[in-house]
């Protein structure tokens, strides 16, 4: 395993690989997986996809500043890149790519890739600004790194439908993988940001998954049941709990993201249905969801 923070090295890197390959009369598939670092189990089952589907795997830990906002944890956010190169090496990473600010960014960026639609709602409504960064961000690494395949959670479900669409839109020759969430045995989605959250926030943060696992419950039970009759059993579940500060509940198609109609009964619709929240507790913020009428999840580029 190495590491390295120059771009330029990064690219040349993998060319050389490749171009290794090509003289062994071989086709070299390289696998990216973007992160903002503080690597958790959720991270791990992103490498352990790319390990099993590709030559070599490119870890990237990069806290991007672009896609936060100015009162966001950009400063605190959680940082421990020894911890980080451990799991790394324990999953079979070939290079991380740890590049800083200076490195991705080295003059103010006057250039923003932007999805439009798609960013204003969900998350993107309480953080504007926030997918442009992401989207932003991340054609850079796909040009540095050209990966084959790139793998993202399913846990920000709207940020893989911007990427998805990105993608097409710029015909960028990469498929996107989305991968499962990965839960605690509570079932808190994982996080870097739960490390945040004091033991009290944490035992009302498990409302989140409840809340979801109960929406599947009565979508599985036959009850003809509206969208806009989960959204009010959902928040009446989620503001029992007194530290809990809701941002959205939100049902819309996937990965259109576009909104359902409130009155039909959820049973009746065909496409996949994206049930997704994000909450406070004190000053963090998390998010989480689940997807109905899905057995794999339609957003392969």
């Amino acid at each position: 395993m190495i590491q390295m923070s120059n771009p330029a090295e990064l690219r040349s890197a993998i060319k050389e690989e490749r171009f290794k390959a090509a003289r062994e009369g071989k086709e070299l598939k390289v696998g990216l997986v973007p992160t903002m670092g503080y690597l958790h189990e959720g991270h791990a089952s992103l490498l352990r996809k790319a390990r099993e589907e590709n030559d070599l795997v490119v870890l990237s830990i990069f806290v991007n500043p672009i896609q936060f906002g100015p009162n966001e944890d950009l400063d605190r956010y959680p940082r421990d890149l020894e911890r980080d190169q451990a799991l790394a090496k324990r999953e079979g990473v070939d290079i991380i790519f740890a590049p800083g600010t200076q490195d991705m960014y080295p003059t103010p960026t006057k250039t923003k890739v932007q999805v439009a639609e798609l960013t204003t709602g969900l998350c993107g409504a309480a953080r504007p600004g926030h997918f442009d960064g992401v989207t932003t961000v991340v054609s850079k690494l796909l040009h540095l790194a050209s990966p084959d395949r790139a793998y993202f959670g399913l846990k920000d479900a709207q940020q893989l439908a911007v990427l998805s669409q990105m993608v097409r839109d710029l015909n960028m020759d990469v498929e996107l993988v989305p991968c499962p969430i990965v839960r605690e045995a509570d079932g808190l989605a994982l996080s870097s940001r739960n490390v945040y959250l004091t033991a009290e926030q944490r035992e009302e943060a498990l409302v989140l998954s409840r809340s979801l696992f109960e929406a599947r419950k009565w979508y599985d039970s036959g009850e003809s049941i509206t969208p806009r009759e989960i959204r009010r059993r959902m928040h009446d579940l989620i503001a029992a709990q007194p530290l809990a500060e809701i941002d959205y509940i939100e049902i819309v198609s996937f990965p259109s993201l576009e909104p359902l109609a409130e009155n039909t009964a959820i049973q009746e619709l065909t496409q996949p249905i994206l049930l997704a929240l994000a909450v406070k507790f004190g000053g963090t913020r998390l998010i989480d969801n689940i997807l109905l009428h899905s057995n794999e999840v339609p957003v392969h580029v």
